[in-house]
């Protein structure tokens, strides 16, 4: 089973029917022994950093992310907040201590004339292969919803880019873990494709 995570945010639905069509069987829970247990965890969402860190927390989830999952080495997969949160540190909110499943933080789009947020598609172009990219063509558009990116502190953590008035990091990861900053319940055909890619993906790079 896979378990899709409530933190209290929306958009949750949505991941689940996407992963449901495409014949998996998934959970939305924030039940903390069922995502310990399950076989491989989403971490999808839209949300503020502090916010979503305060309700983990509150449920015991950050611990069981950290040991249960990651740790264990169970397949992750972390989507638009989800990309955010794995980081040491966030700046939004005045500043948002986070999982720290990698090292790095998260900073605000910057730039004169650029509009935040980002809202709408973009290319995004692969760094490394990666067994969720399989059979998704290199510069293929998905979409994005986000004000703050991803700034890993290891370049080899970073499996694609995208142009937002300069170059971040767009997908990232490392062993079982893999995150997006783009929505792939939204992105259509190759949304999907990668999401299936997830679902029967074994947690190694």
């Amino acid at each position: 089973m896979i378990a899709i995570v409530d933190y209290g945010a929306g958009n949750l639905t949505s991941v689940l029917r996407a992963v449901v069509s495409l014949g998996h069987s998934a959970e939305i829970t924030d039940d903390a022994g069922k995502i310990a247990a399950a076989e491989r965890v989403i971490f999808p969402g839209v949300g503020a950093a502090g916010e979503t860190m305060a309700n983990l927390k509150r449920l015991g989830l950050d611990r069981v992310l950290r040991q249960d999952v990651v740790d264990a080495g169970k397949p992750f997969l972390g989507i638009c907040i989800g990309v955010q949160v794995i980081f040491e540190w966030s700046d939004e909110d005045g500043g948002t201590p986070c999982l720290g499943l990698l090292p790095g933080r998260v900073v605000r789009f910057a730039g004169e004339g650029l509009k935040v947020p980002q809202i709408g598609w973009n290319q995004v172009r692969l760094r490394r292969p990666h067994p969720v990219f399989d059979g998704v063509s290199d510069g293929a558009e998905f979409y994005f919803v986000n004000s703050y990116h991803p700034r890993p502190a290891d370049e080899g953590h970073v499996l694609a880019v995208t142009e937002y008035g300069a170059e971040f990091a767009s997908v990232v990861g490392r062993a079982n873990l893999v995150a997006t900053q783009f929505h792939l319940e939204k992105s259509g055909r190759v949304g999907l494709k990668m999401l299936d890619n997830f679902c029967r993906w074994q947690g190694r790079a």
